[in-house]
């Protein structure tokens, strides 16, 4: 096309070039289930639980080999190790969540992975894919959060100066691998919060029966003519996200430590 011959089509083009663009991001974003908690906490370098165990604590020691789950290896890094330096807890004020930061899931998916979540609250009674068996979408956010966290410096300092707490070949082929994750942030929350869109009409008998099923430990409302909400009691906190990182030794020798729940699903 000859731009000086033709100035307008070029414009007419470009503008229908842009409205393409902007249609299609918008159909893209309305189809995608949105993951706003998930993107949210790993830029903060934390990796959010999905499954049933839900024991985390600051300072464990994880065991991640090739081709296997991550497992617990020790409750506390002093049961490992033991070095002069003192560790301090602190409070990240700059990690909090609320209900309005949520991921959004397909409904069997969503169903599933709450089911592992009410497992791990003590709730693993209430088999909620035996009371709605279809449905559209799921959303799981969680409420009145507070973050915990040891200073990866403090952490740092602590391994170079540390021992072995006693002979320990198993620990010591463990450490010289990189194997071993340690815990140096965990995510807590008051609140499971759930939106669940059905394929049918909600009404208050169906609050009532799910209320009672519950024995009263989670809230039930309606939300619209197909959804509702749920919401766990909150009488105490639990872990909602873990931030780890590798401990890297070389040939007996504390190097460093990398965070992997930044960008990799251990937990």
């Amino acid at each position: 096309m000859d731009i000086k011959k033709h100035p307008h089509n070029v414009v007419f083009f470009f503008y229908c070039h842009q409205v393409s663009f902007v249609q299609k991001r918008v159909i893209n974003r309305n189809n995608k289930p949105e993951m706003n908690l998930t993107k949210t906490l790993r830029k903060q370098g934390y990796d959010l639980i999905e499954g049933p165990i839900r024991n985390h604590n600051l300072l464990q020691l994880w065991l991640k080999t090739m081709f296997n789950d991550v497992e617990l290896y020790y409750a506390h890094l002093q049961h490992a190790f033991t070095s002069s330096v003192v560790l301090y807890e602190i409070e990240n004020q700059a990690l909090r969540i609320d209900a309005t930061t949520k991921d959004e899931y397909g409904f069997n998916i969503g169903i599933s992975l709450l089911e592992d979540i009410l497992d791990s609250l003590g709730l693993g009674e209430f088999k909620m894919s035996l009371e709605i068996v279809s449905g559209k979408k799921v959303s799981i956010s969680y409420d009145h959060s507070i973050t915990k966290e040891i200073p990866v410096g403090e952490i740092q300092n602590y391994l170079s100066n540390a021992d072995f707490k006693h002979p320990n070949k198993a620990l010591l082929k463990n450490a010289n691998k990189n194997n071993i994750l340690i815990i140096s942030g965990i995510l807590f929350a008051k609140n499971l919060v759930v939106e669940i869109e059905t394929d049918f009409s909600i009404d208050s008998n169906f609050i009532s029966d799910l209320t009672n099923l519950v024995d009263g430990k989670l809230n039930f409302s309606i939300l619209s003519e197909n959804s509702f909400k749920m919401v766990s009691k909150g009488k105490s906190f639990f872990p909602v996200a873990v931030k780890a990182s590798r401990i890297d030794f070389y040939k007996g020798h504390f190097v460093n430590t990398d965070l992997v729940t930044d960008n990799r699903r251990f937990f």
